[in-house]
């Protein structure tokens, strides 16, 4: 699910949304658009992250604790391969 959020990329349509209302020179308008997102953006990252933690505590992970630093940086590789291999 984080992956899709950074996939989709929310930034892009924020540009025209941002830029109309600069353009017509409403600082108010753009102080309200970007609120919204900031507000939006940390909300939908606060779900994500209890909705993987409430999930994640239901799954008995006793025996998978010991190869959790191995676990992290196989994570970590398979997201930098994906970047360098897939254009990500």
């Amino acid at each position: 699910m984080l992956f899709l959020v950074f996939v989709f990329g929310p930034c892009e349509p924020l540009i025209p949304l941002v830029m109309f209302p600069a353009a017509r020179g409403s600082v108010v308008d753009v102080v309200i658009v970007a609120s919204v997102f900031g507000v939006v953006t940390v909300g939908t990252m606060l779900a994500v992250v209890m909705a993987s933690y409430f999930g994640l505590k239901r799954v008995p992970v006793r025996r998978v604790g010991r190869f959790a630093h191995a676990l992290a940086g196989l994570t970590i590789f398979l997201s930098g391969s994906a970047i360098v291999f897939l254009g990500l």
